[in-house]
C-alpha cells in the first residue's frame, strides 16, 4: 500500500448552516499534485441506532427526506452534539424519534458515506432492552414508528421507500450480530 498523500494546503471555500466544503491540496508519493474538494462532517460524527423492540422486532421511522423529497423508512439517526458520547446521543435520539430509551446500549461499527467527498462518520448503535420515554425532540412533524420483524429484512430493502444506505446496511450487520447462522 502506498503511503497516504501530503496534505500541502487546505483552505474552506464555503460554508453552509450544515456543511463545510474545503479544498484541499495534495501531493501524492508518486510524485503527482492533485486539487481536491471534501464536504467536512460535524467533528462528532453522527448515530444510526437499530432499536430492538424485542429479540426479532426492530423499531423504524418514516420520516421527509428533503433530498430526495420523499419519505423514508428507515432507522432513526442524528447528531453527536458536541463533547456528546456516540452512545448517548443515540440513547436522547430513540427518545425523541421512537419514544423509548434504552438499557443496553453496544457501539457496533462506524460507517462513512463517500468517503471520497465526505468527511463524516456514522456511529451504528444497537438499543436493546427497551423502556417507554418520549422526549421531545425537534422534528417539525410526529414522526410514525412502524415496527419490523427482521425475519422479513428481504422483504423490508425491497421496498420502494427504504433507499438510505446507511440502514440498509445497519440492519443486515445487527441480523447478522443477533442471528449468527446468517453471517456468509
Amino acid at each position: 500500500m502506498p503511503d497516504k498523500p501530503r496534505i500541502l494546503n487546505q483552505e474552506l471555500i464555503a460554508r453552509t448552516r450544515l456543511f463545510r466544503v474545503e479544498q484541499v491540496d495534495l501531493a501524492f508519493s508518486n510524485g503527482i499534485r492533485r486539487r481536491y474538494e471534501r464536504v467536512l462532517g460535524g467533528d462528532s460524527g453522527s448515530v444510526l441506532i437499530v432499536p430492538m423492540l424485542d429479540a426479532e422486532t426492530v423499531l423504524l421511522i418514516r420520516e421527509y427526506a428533503v433530498g430526495t423529497h420523499t419519505y423514508e423508512l428507515g432507522l432513526p439517526k442524528g447528531r453527536v452534539e458536541a463533547n456528546e458520547d456516540p452512545l448517548a446521543a443515540a440513547n436522547r435520539e430513540i427518545r425523541e424519534e421512537v419514544g423509548y430509551g434504552a438499557h443496553r446500549l453496544r457501539l457496533i461499527k462506524d460507517l462513512t458515506i463517500a468517503p471520497g467527498y465526505v468527511g463524516h462518520s456514522t456511529h451504528i448503535v444497537l438499543a436493546q432492552d427497551l423502556y417507554p420515554d418520549k422526549q421531545e425532540g425537534d422534528e417539525p412533524e410526529p414522526i410514525e414508528v412502524l415496527p419490523w420483524k427482521l425475519t422479513r429484512l428481504n422483504e423490508l430493502v425491497m421496498r420502494d421507500d427504504v433507499t438510505e444506505a446507511r440502514s440498509i446496511a445497519a440492519l443486515y450487520l445487527i441480523r447478522d450480530e443477533l442471528w449468527p447462522a446468517h453471517r456468509s
